[in-house]
């Protein structure tokens, strides 16, 4: 049972991952405009102040749990999962530098093909994870 948290884990994240990359992909410039017009506009947005808490209780469960049960490689998963950290903090303190860096990834053809084919690797390799260690 405590091994099915970090299968979907692994999964949830992938499919976040492919999902979007799926949308921005299909949607190209359009996407790029409503990523910077509505979810990362001029004036940080509220939603940012309650995915941040629910991302930081995310990871502190997933420790949490690393902690309490004996799932065998559990802290991969809590490990990478605790990278979110880095950009929820960005986007709390450092809101005006992720979307200038937003912005910049978003509208370079090339870093935007980048990070798309990373987040997709990395999505794989969740699945993956899922599939094979939990």
């Amino acid at each position: 049972m405590d091994t099915l948290y970090f299968r979907y884990l692994c999964y949830g994240w992938a499919a976040v991952g492919i999902i979007t990359r799926i949308l921005m992909l299909g949607f190209g410039d359009k996407w790029n405009e409503w990523e910077m017009k509505n979810a990362y506009k001029e004036e940080k947005p509220k939603w940012i102040y309650i995915v941040s808490i629910l991302g930081v209780l995310l990871v502190g469960y997933t420790w949490y749990m690393v902690i309490t049960t004996s799932v065998p490689y559990s802290w991969i998963i809590a490990t990478l999962i605790s990278l979110t950290l880095i950009k929820i903090s960005n986007l709390l303190f450092n809101y005006g530098k992720f979307r200038e860096f937003a912005s910049s990834v978003l509208n370079d053809r090339k870093k935007k093909m980048q990070l798309t084919i990373s987040v997709f690797i990395m999505s794989v390799m969740f699945i993956l994870l899922g599939y094979n260690l939990y």
